[in-house]
């Protein structure tokens, strides 16, 4: 009987141990668990940095390759991520468009920024993306600084970074340009800085932001720091070695004051003057080394990435674009500013490793557009190109209108390759809206330059998945945009025949970088397409945050670790 009981208690004693070993591993698997959920849900880099790079091509990166440097863009590429068939959905490519929709995930059709300029209908005028009088500048007596994001008409990832740490987390932005800072700044950030040139040379804001500038930009407005670039562009490296791009002189480029040749030196007496003409400098690379020079001392001066709160630095490389536009995409100016504009960019890339920390921060680097070869250039070679305003639009559409409707005024405003019709005059005539842009339109298809055309009729009541009509859509927006959108034939632009443009939805102007680096992500590539509305949930993922409310993007699973 003794011995049942001393069994009786060794098998309890057993069945104890046992299942107190049970409940502990499950409790050490489940908090595991909780350890491992909590550390993957999301990344908290120090500091975001998102870099755009204005009028940039995708085959900037490799065309140039060899001439970087390992610190800057080879960097990024070789210790990050790189999306290699990254495209802009929608037209016009152009600025304002552009860094509104790699900021709130969306595009014109959703966030409302059609154009850099656009026909507003309800005012019957003009506007402008960023314009708003009801603010006043600061830091300038002029009418520079009269910004704000008002026109943009959802959140961008800044805001909802602000949003998410009840404005803990801090957002500066920075440009040459007052769109390329104001837009990704977005509604609420705490400061947006642009660069007002002409007489003055400073760094600028608006009261939408702050009623003085802080003491920071003052004392770098007064040191001097700006005239010392007004010197000569000559190439940074010898110039016979800059084999990846054309002639120094041609006929395809554009002029500074009192140049016979558009050739190294660039050394006119504005560029040198050290006390006027200041808007020079963004028609060279220097202008890009003083917004390297500004988002350096922006990153000390505002105490960013010194905590646990993500904060948010947003620059904007905007000389590339002015360049371009002068020069071309084939020149050896666009060549040396890419060479100079890498050496910037591993400048900040070492600040940031100095000041926040490397592997404490994340980087992303795009840009707003790309550009296409300038079309004489083209033509030379052989290559079918050519220009709006040597067809038949310039010849036929305005008897043909006079001769249809019994006036021209039915157009009251052409941009961004779209005509704005006057809905009263149509009225008058007893027609449809609709009925007149269809015929207008049928009128356009025959014209020579024109290579499709569609109504707003069409982008209202149709569903477009692929190609151009597509890529239309997503710009189409139902309030602002216009009545006929048409697109010109590829290598054909409405522009003047020296130097580059773009806006339109043709692969040279919507194939882009898009570069991911630093905390949270992965090393590799992808050839998958992807487009430029993915950027900001990808980066709301990796920090665990809202999405931008207008988001039409998706988040790029591939980058994130």
């Amino acid at each position: 009987m003794m011995r049942v009981k001393h069994l009786s208690l060794l098998f309890s004693a057993v069945c104890f141990l046992f299942i107190t070993s049970e409940i502990s591993a499950q409790k050490k698997t489940k908090n595991k668990s909780k350890e491992t959920s909590s550390t993957e849900i999301y990344a908290s880099p120090k500091l975001v940095v998102g870099i755009v790079v204005d009028q940039m091509r995708y085959d900037y990166l490799t065309r140039f390759w060899n001439h970087y440097g390992n610190g800057g863009f080879k960097r990024l590429v070789n210790e990050g991520f790189n999306c290699k068939n990254n495209h802009f959905n929608y037209a016009p490519t152009s600025t304002g468009p552009g860094h509104t929709s790699v900021y709130t995930g969306a595009t014109p059709s959703t966030h409302g920024i059609i154009g850099n300029n656009w026909y507003d209908k309800v005012s019957d005028a003009e506007v402008y993306c960023a314009a708003d009088s009801t603010y006043a500048s600061v830091g300038s007596s002029s009418d520079a600084g009269k910004m704000s994001p008002h026109r943009m008409q959802v959140t961008t990832i800044t805001d909802e970074l602000r949003l998410h740490t009840q404005k803990r987390g801090k957002v500066i932005a920075i440009a040459l340009k007052d769109r390329g800072a104001v837009l990704p700044g977005g509604h609420t950030a705490n400061a947006a800085y642009w660069f007002h040139g002409e007489d003055e040379g400073k760094w600028i804001s608006s009261t939408y932001y702050m009623q003085e500038l802080p003491t920071w930009v003052n004392a770098f407005n007064a040191s001097k720091k700006v005239q010392g670039y007004k010197k000569a562009w000559t190439t940074l490296k010898d110039i016979g070695t800059y084999v990846e791009s054309g002639l120094d002189n041609n006929a395809y480029e554009g002029l500074f004051e009192t140049e016979t040749a558009p050739t190294f030196p660039h050394s006119t007496p504005n560029l040198l003057a050290k006390d006027k003409d200041f808007e020079i400098l963004k028609y060279t690379p220097y202008g890009n080394s003083i917004t390297a020079d500004f988002a350096i001392e922006a990153l000390e001066a505002e105490a960013l990435g010194k905590d646990a709160i993500t904060d948010f630095l947003a620059v904007s490389f905007s000389s590339t674009d002015y360049i371009g536009h002068k020069f071309g995409v084939n020149s050896k100016e666009i060549q040396d500013t890419y060479l100079r504009l890498d050496r910037d960019l591993e400048r900040l890339l070492i600040a940031l490793d100095k000041k926040v920390g490397e592997g404490e921060y994340t980087v992303f680097l795009t840009a707003d557009h790309g550009a296409v070869d300038v079309p004489a250039y083209l033509q030379s070679q052989k290559i079918p190109a050519g220009y709006m305003g040597d067809g038949d639009l310039k010849t036929k559409f305005m008897p043909f209108l006079k001769y249809t409707f019994g006036t021209t005024d039915i157009v009251k405003n052409f941009s961004n390759y779209q005509f704005f019709l006057d809905h009263e005059i149509i009225k008058n005539l007893d027609m449809d809206i609709s009925q007149a842009q269809e015929i207008i339109a049928e009128e356009l298809i025959g014209y020579n330059d024109v290579e499709r055309v569609y109504t707003g009729h069409q982008m209202m009541r149709s569903e477009y998945t692929k190609g151009i009509p597509y890529i239309l859509q997503n710009g189409y927006h139902q309030k602002r945009s216009g009545d006929i959108l048409i697109v010109l034939a590829p290598n054909y632009i409405n522009y003047p025949k020296m130097g580059s443009t773009h806006g339109s939805p043709q692969i040279y102007d919507t194939h882009v970088p898009l570069l991911f680096f630093g905390k949270g992500i992965r090393k590799g590539s992808t050839v998958g397409r992807t487009e430029i509305p993915d950027i900001a949930p990808t980066i709301a993922s990796l920090l665990g945050i809202a999405f931008p409310n207008g988001t039409t993007g998706k988040p790029l699973e591939e980058v994130l670790k």
